[in-house]
């Protein structure tokens, strides 16, 4: 455990001890060491942004470098050309997806693109997109621009900043002139999850296809691509899947659809036969009608690495210990610092949230800037929100008991107010 832990107690289950029985009973709790973890006195509570470096990674990135590209040379792309799918593959089982659904491509904001303006193209005479207020400023942004350049009318529909958005909500906004509902599974700010079998199975209703942003839940809690009829989704695997900064994203579409879409960037890796080099465009069948161009080939073989740790692990006893260490911390912020002005903006039902806990409070930027010096690394959502992400593999309930103590004790003492008020350019 982190040096510097307090010793206060609450109760008869001391919470410190109730900490050390948890971390030695938790079933994932050799994954730790397959990270690479430099300074063990550092609390990092930021893998919802960025997931750690697996040891398996740095490895297979050193013989990739020295011997696929360094003594391979040209002759690599033999394994590389089915990178993206490989991963997919792997990603799949992670969202409830089957095998040639999902592939590596692109970031996420591009796969939306692709995806939502080859939804819209399959639902002629519809003008509606729905979204709502609280999803990923990239995705609305993107939904933005599809529909300012395609005469369309944007509906956002409210939602609850702590609770995410509501069913009802997108029940009542759909009608016959509804193409797409584009959703993040787990929202970012709140960590609040969707009702995504529902929510798909009102949009079909209405024929409508939906687009799930799955970035804050691949990786972090079941999915169900498959059982529930899902259209498109896509996510990032720099987060909970631990494919390093930058690392591509993936895209998953239905077996069913994937004939029937046209997505609008024609490049050479979506090509029916590339090396033909053909002057007329034809998609390739599956998945691959989807890819653009040439993919990251270190990126990718990093999102592999995490994809695999992951699943390796399982997702259910991965999504079972994110429930038990964000249930934890919720008991240590009502203990600790709902009495010095924190409130919780998350859902506190367990079922109900995905694997970070956010906490408001009116200086949570300056709050942010203190617990950073103190070696706890959290981030800061606008407008007052502290998120404090865990990360089932690496993330122990004795680093939470840490966090949660070093915060007790800057907010108490006022030591935060001594920061600036002026968000830097990175939160």
């Amino acid at each position: 455990m982190p040096a510097g832990v307090p010793g206060q107690s609450r109760g008869p289950d001391d919470l410190l001890a109730r900490a050390r029985r948890l971390d030695a009973e938790d079933p994932l709790a050799g994954y730790r060491d397959r990270f690479v973890i430099s300074d063990p006195d550092t609390v990092y509570l930021d893998g919802n942004s960025l997931g750690r470096l697996p040891k398996a990674t740095r490895d297979r990135l050193r013989q990739v470098i020295d011997v696929e590209w360094g003594e391979d040379l040209i002759r690599g792309w033999s394994r590389w050309i089915e990178l993206g799918r490989r991963a997919g593959d792997v990603i799949a089982g992670l969202i409830g997806a089957e095998p040639g659904e999902v592939t590596l491509s692109d970031s996420t904001s591009v796969n939306l693109y692709k995806l939502a303006a080859a939804a819209l193209r399959a639902r002629p005479g519809r003008r509606t997109v729905l979204t709502d207020d609280d999803n990923f400023p990239t995705d609305q942004y993107l939904l933005q621009g599809l529909a300012e350049a395609g005469d369309l009318d944007l509906r956002v529909l409210p939602s609850d900043p702590d609770r995410g958005v509501s069913p009802d909500a997108v029940r009542a906004a759909l009608g016959e002139d509804v193409a797409l509902v584009c959703l993040s599974h787990v929202a970012y700010r709140s960590g609040a999850i969707a009702d995504l079998a529902g929510i798909t199975e009102a949009a079909h209703q209405a024929g409508a296809l939906v687009l799930w942003d799955l970035s804050h839940s691949a990786g972090s809690v079941p999915v169900g691509l498959g059982a529930a009829g899902v259209d498109l989704a896509t996510g990032c695997t720099y987060k909970h899947l631990n494919g390093g900064p930058g690392a591509p994203a993936f895209l998953y579409v239905r077996r069913d659809l994937q004939p029937r879409l046209r997505q609008p960037i024609w490049g050479w890796f979506g090509q029916t036969d590339q090396f033909d080099m053909a002057g007329r465009y034809r998609p390739a069948d599956g998945i691959e009608r989807f890819l653009v161009g040439t993919p990251p080939v270190l990126g990718g073989y990093a999102a592999l690495e995490g994809a695999r740790l992951s699943a390796e692990a399982g997702i259910e006893a991965i999504a079972a210990k994110a429930r038990a260490l964000t249930g934890y911390l919720i008991e240590l912020a009502d203990a600790w610092l709902v009495p010095l002005g924190f409130q919780l903006a998350s859902p506190r039902a367990a079922a109900e949230r995905g694997a970070h806990v956010t906490l408001h409070h009116p200086q949570a930027w300056q709050v942010c800037q203190a617990l950073i010096q103190e070696r706890v690394i959290p981030d800061f959502r606008t407008p007052d929100r502290l998120r404090l992400g865990v990360a089932p593999l690496y993330t122990t309930f004795g680093e939470l008991y840490v966090a949660a103590a070093r915060l007790r004790e800057i907010v108490a003492s006022g030591r935060h107010e001594g920061f600036p008020t002026q968000r830097s350019r990175v939160t």
